[in-house]
């Protein structure tokens, strides 16, 4: 399906604000602005250290396991499909899916959860949209003339916005983002290929761990178990293990199809002709079917109950925790240990917050190193 709307966040016009960066940069013949964006953020140290962050399993004993950068490459992979099949830029979906992970803390939501707790005992907290636009505003030092990687509004904008709205209230630091306003259908996409690309690598994962089993999954995740079946019918006999690979893509497919088929049936439901319609409305219009979302609500309860709180997960998160909490509470009553750099954003951010951004940029392994020779030094 290739729409015949008009809902792309940039169709072309060289004045759109969506295309405006803060510092000028040179004109460039080879490729849009959002191709040049996604050029910047793969080439950012902190999209390169998304191959050392946690998904979910924090101990990494298998190879196979996704990290944060796996996952991301099959977010993008998705939102792209999307975009092209509803008429959107794909330039911008792209990009938004690349940077939507980007200012995850090490060993995943473990370890935001504790950053955040270790924050709101000082009056603060941590959100990794927030942190991830500090990045590309501010940590991200690539250029002679400014700090930040320079990106346009459409991108930033859709880094904050993305996944959840924030009311200009709470965060008047974001005046700049039209947090009154809907995002573009581009951003809107970003959240559900996150949930399409998880809810498909969890289940992998999770067989690939030995903690889930493909009988009990067929039995209590009712979109897999008919994946399964229709799989199983064309290839009679096949090993499960081979069986289950091939319903796992039958499935990222049929979510697949369910979003591009019900985003573009909302928006020509409401009568949306171009982006100004999509702004206006007072909900997104990406969204599954009623049915998908069930599934998708009972897949997600399913990975929730047997996966994420299992008794392996949650000792590896006690861990994770007990690292985050240990090394922020050493950097507050020691702060001329941290780096140099760190230092001297004390007096413009506070010490508990630039601890936090220290923190949030490490991976795991070297955040482990940290722990490890912090034990040691307290020791002595």
């Amino acid at each position: 399906m290739t729409s015949d709307l008009h809902l792309c966040a940039v169709a072309g016009d060289a004045e759109d604000v969506l295309l405006t960066r803060v510092y000028p940069a040179p004109a460039s013949h080879w490729g849009t602005a959002f191709q040049r964006d996604r050029e910047r953020i793969v080439q950012a140290r902190a999209f390169r250290r998304l191959a050392g962050k946690t998904q979910v399993f924090t101990s990494r004993a298998s190879d196979h396991f996704r990290s944060r950068l796996t996952h991301t490459i099959e977010v993008a992979q998705i939102a792209r499909c999307v975009a092209e099949n509803i008429g959107l830029n794909q330039d911008l979906a792209e990009a938004l899916a690349l940077v939507h992970d980007i200012g995850h803390p090490p060993f995943g939501h473990a370890g935001e959860r504790t950053l955040d707790e270790c924050l709101k005992r000082h009056g603060l907290g941590f959100d990794h949209n927030l942190h991830a636009l500090r990045i590309v505003e501010h940590f991200e030092q690539r250029y002679a003339a400014h700090r930040g990687l320079n990106l346009t509004l459409g991108i930033r904008e859709g880094i904050i916005k993305h996944s959840r709205d924030y009311s200009a209230e709470q965060h008047p630091e974001l005046a700049n983002y039209l947090l009154g306003r809907r995002q573009p259908l581009e951003a809107q996409i970003i959240d559900l290929a996150d949930e399409i690309a998880y809810l498909t690598a969890d289940l992998d994962d999770g067989v690939e761990s030995g903690l889930l089993e493909i009988g009990h999954i067929r039995e209590h995740v009712d979109i897999l178990a008919r994946c399964y079946t229709a799989v199983e019918r064309k290839h009679a006999g096949v090993e499960s293990k081979f069986l289950f690979n091939e319903a796992l893509q039958l499935m990222q497919n049929v979510l697949t199809e369910d979003l591009i088929a019900t985003t573009f049936a909302n928006a020509k439901a409401i009568g949306a002709e171009c982006l100004e319609d999509v702004r206006e409305h007072g909900s997104r219009l990406a969204t599954f079917s009623s049915l998908a979302e069930a599934q998708r609500l009972q897949e997600k309860r399913y990975l929730y109950d047997t996966l994420y709180t299992c008794d392996a997960l949650s000792l590896e998160h006690e861990k994770a925790a007990e690292v985050v909490s240990a090394l922020f509470k050493y950097w507050m009553d020691e702060p001329e240990e941290l780096p140099q750099g760190y230092i001297e954003e004390i007096e413009a951010e506070g010490l508990a917050r630039v601890v936090a951004d220290y923190i949030a940029g490490m991976t795991d392994s070297y955040i482990l190193l940290q722990y490890a020779r912090i034990k040691r030094t307290v020791r002595r």
